[in-house]
């Protein structure tokens, strides 16, 4: 599961008022590299949660090996136009985190409950209990 993935997700369990963003517990983490493509990661980054990514690479990153290089403390992604400026290193840190780093075994932890979902060979399992629908 990509961290783009992770950004999108949340906790569903029945009254559950602040189920994101979810944690993540690692159990095994893998770093690929894919073409940096520039447009499209700046058209994508109005739709991402920038502090909820922040919150993500810190948890992953004692996992990752080489660790991940610094992303901005503070990005405003709703600036397309601002955005455009944005230096090359920084455009290549920000495709690693959001596209190259793969959660393959772990546990994402909703905030309010606890909830453990599970993370089996990249693919969240976020199905609800019965009693938490």
């Amino acid at each position: 599961m990509r961290l783009l993935t992770h950004n999108f997700l949340k906790s569903n369990v029945k009254g559950t008022e602040n189920g994101y963003p979810l944690s993540i517990e690692v159990t095994s983490i893998r770093c690929d590299e894919s073409p940096v493509d520039k447009e499209f990661l700046l058209n994508l980054l109005p739709k991402v949660n920038y502090p909820a990514l922040r919150t993500a690479v810190q948890q992953v990153n004692p996992h990752c090996d080489p660790p991940l290089s610094e992303i901005p403390e503070e990005l405003n992604v709703s600036d397309k136009d601002g955005n455009q400026n944005l230096d090359d290193t920084v455009i290549a840190n920000l495709h690693r985190v959001l596209f190259d780093i793969y959660l393959v075994e772990g546990w994402l932890v909703c905030p309010d409950t606890g909830r453990k979902f599970p993370v089996k060979d990249g693919i969240p399992n976020m199905i609800l209990h019965e009693d938490e629908i």
